[in-house]
């Protein structure tokens, strides 16, 4: 057993010391990229959210991956009474993202899968491309608009003839555009307001008509956050995500701790 713990020791010794070694990132950035772990409890259940930065093999270009699970035991965890709502996964989210250093420019791949039943799939998922600009600093406010096109599929998707298209189909296509707001208050508090607009491009006139709810080709989201730096590895945040059609208080809530390794 002592010699368990001692190799134990050794090895988060060693990880400490190679994490010194690593410049950290401001984490209210968001374009910042790098290695991070998180936890966050919602109103749906616990969230997970696991990111690795990697060297793209392009000059003064730095990248990273994130994955996500979100909704785990949503009935026992999360306070939210939807008919939906139960102990297994919601959906998974992976996300690529690069940031060009000399100029501010992102690009980002976005991949998200709902594990619940719709009105156009027994399961559905999506996945873009956009692009993204860092804007030179105002007082206290960092913009950072975003454009993108995406695809969307489903499994099991209903047809326009209310039949069932048995296994995977992509049903449309959808264009977004938005902006990623910072406002620092201290060094160490920071909010972000961040507003998207989704439109359907092509598709079924299921999908075009329905994508975003039933008889909403087109829809406005809102992502609203509050963040404290807790130390230079470590924040807290709080979330709420809502939309045009659910009200601040029906929308998704959440309280996400982020640690830098």
């Amino acid at each position: 057993m002592k010699n368990i713990i001692s190799i134990i020791l050794l090895a988060l010794g060693h990880t400490a010391a190679c994490a010194e070694e690593t410049k950290l990132q401001d984490m209210s950035d968001p374009l910042a990229v790098y290695t991070q772990m998180g936890a966050g409890l919602t109103n749906k259940g616990l969230n997970i959210k696991i990111g690795k930065s990697y060297d793209p093999n392009v000059p003064k270009t730095m990248a990273m991956n994130v994955f996500e699970i979100k909704g785990i035991f949503g009935d026992t965890l999360g306070w939210d009474e939807g008919v939906t709502i139960d102990n297994s996964v919601d959906s998974v989210r992976w996300r690529n993202f690069k940031v060009d250093l000399t100029t501010g420019r992102g690009t980002q791949i976005d991949a998200n899968y709902g594990f619940d039943k719709t009105n156009l799939a027994d399961q559905s998922g999506d996945i873009s491309y956009s692009l993204m600009q860092a804007l030179p600093k105002m007082s206290i406010f960092n913009l950072y608009p975003l454009a993108g096109v995406g695809a969307a599929f489903g499994n099991n998707v209903i047809e326009d003839d209310n039949s069932i298209d048995s296994g995977y189909s992509i049903y449309g296509t959808f264009a977004l555009v938005g902006m990623f707001t910072k406002i620092g208050i201290t060094d160490k508090i920071w909010l972000n307001y961040n507003p998207f607009f989704l439109s359907t491009l092509s598709g079924s006139n299921r999908y075009k008509n329905n994508a975003y709810g039933v008889g909403n080709d087109t829809i406005l989201l809102h992502e609203f956050a509050a963040s404290y730096q807790i130390n230079p590895r470590l924040n807290i945040r709080y979330f709420a995500n809502w939309n045009e059609n659910i009200n601040f208080s029906d929308g998704d809530h959440r309280i996400e701790f982020n640690y830098q390794l």
